[in-house]
């Protein structure tokens, strides 16, 4: 039995190496396994299922593929793709998952997230979140034109990358105590995120004993992946793509 982890894949129309990669992923590392969870920004922009492009629905098939060959496929939304719904997650044989969530990973609790709330430093953007995650604007987003929403993707796109190259690293990295806080708050010793695009295993105490995060990476120049089996430790992997 074997039980995957990637995220932050950004996949998009203008990186076909990364789409190439997953697929050649799916194939070598998915098909069969237990499990493979996809823990947020999947795509470099979601703007609503019935947008419906060729890479969407190409990525919808590969999965959809992967989930009849007997593995569980588990979707958690990112900062980029968080209006990603059931139609798609039906399409694609996945199931949608709530951040943060905890998993019985072969009889060791384990907290799951994108990672982004976990930046708390970063005031600005967690204030943008909040309204994100609004449900009740998300409605109101979707109800909107298709190409309003195209355009708004690009707008919000180009405003995020502004924004965070005038940003501290630190700002943009998890804050620990918060880290500590979530932990504990879900009675775990292992948490495992991405996010952050700075894949490590992290040593730190939570509960009053040792506990683990393991911040998995992204797919810009490296395939990354977490591979957990039973009675083993998680190992965190990664080739060039």
């Amino acid at each position: 039995m074997t039980t995957l982890f990637i995220s932050d894949l950004h996949l998009e129309e203008s990186r076909p190496d990364i789409t190439e990669a997953f697929l050649g992923f799916l194939k070598e590392k998915a098909h069969g396994v237990k499990q493979l969870y996809i823990l947020g920004d999947f795509f470099e922009a979601w703007i609503g299922d019935d947008e419906r492009t060729p890479l969407q629905e190409q990525i919808a098939a590969a999965l959809r593929a992967v989930s009849e060959s007997g593995t569980e496929i588990f979707l958690m939304h990112g900062n980029r793709d968080f209006l990603i719904g059931h139609d798609f997650c039906d399409r694609a044989g996945a199931t949608l998952l709530d951040d943060p969530t905890v998993v019985d990973l072969y009889g060791t609790p384990t907290l799951l997230m994108h990672g982004d709330s976990l930046c708390t430093a970063d005031v600005e953007y967690q204030k943008f979140r909040a309204n994100m995650r609004n449900p009740q604007w998300q409605q109101m987003i979707l109800q909107r034109p298709l190409a309003d929403r195209q355009q708004m993707a690009r707008q919000l796109r180009e405003i995020s990358m502004a924004k965070n190259q005038g940003k501290a690293e630190t700002i943009m990295d998890v804050t620990p105590e918060e880290v500590v806080k979530d932990m504990e708050a879900h009675g775990v010793q292992r948490l495992i995120h991405g996010h952050t695009h700075r894949p490590a295993e992290h040593h730190l105490e939570a509960n009053g004993q040792p506990a683990k995060r393991i911040v998995l990476g992204d797919w810009d120049t490296h395939v990354w992946w977490l591979e957990v089996q039973p009675g083993e430790e998680p190992v965190l992997n990664k080739r060039p793509l």
